[in-house]
């Protein structure tokens, strides 16, 4: 009888790549010519980044820098759902950006009609935020890893326990 092989398909942010991006942009923030003077800032609030900022053009900027710090530190910015620009005290904007841990309902039916319509034997079920997916080929697996990795997801997904 051959072993059922299989793997979790999940999308997880890791919070500690985050901070430090964080503090590396406030870093270049304080050194940046185009920022003196200016009330910029950056925190993480429980899964939740709040960037501040003087107005509108400097907070296209602060998003800026900060995300290209997050990709240097491999974190996904899909997974960041930014919120309406709001206007905070002493007249500068705030805009909240919640990262997203897990998978959404949407998005795990989205995958799981994507291996169903594969053709491919495997099964696959969802399992509070993740999915798994298992079946006797390894090669199959593969070919449902690489497909999963060029569909059009709204998230970043990450493919970990493959056995």
């Amino acid at each position: 009888m051959s072993k059922e092989n299989s793997f979790d398909i999940v999308s997880k942010v890791e919070l500690s790549e985050v901070n430090n991006a964080i503090i590396i942009a406030l870093k270049e923030i304080q050194n940046r010519y185009d920022f003196k003077g200016s009330k910029s800032d950056i925190k993480l609030e429980n899964e939740e980044l709040v960037l501040i900022s003087d107005d509108e053009f400097k907070m296209s900027q602060l998003k800026d820098v900060l995300i290209g710090k997050l990709i240097r530190r491999e974190v996904p910015v899909k997974n960041l759902d930014y919120g309406k620009m709001e206007n905070a005290f002493g007249g500068t904007v705030r805009q909240r950006a919640k990262i997203v841990q897990g998978i959404d309902k949407e998005n795990a039916k989205k995958i799981n009609n994507l291996i169903k319509n594969s053709g491919v034997k495997v099964k696959s079920q969802v399992q509070d935020d993740q999915i798994r997916v298992t079946g006797k080929n390894r090669d199959d697996l593969q070919k449902i890893i690489s497909m999963i990795r060029s569909a059009e997801l709204s998230i970043e997904v990450q493919f970990v326990n493959y056995r």
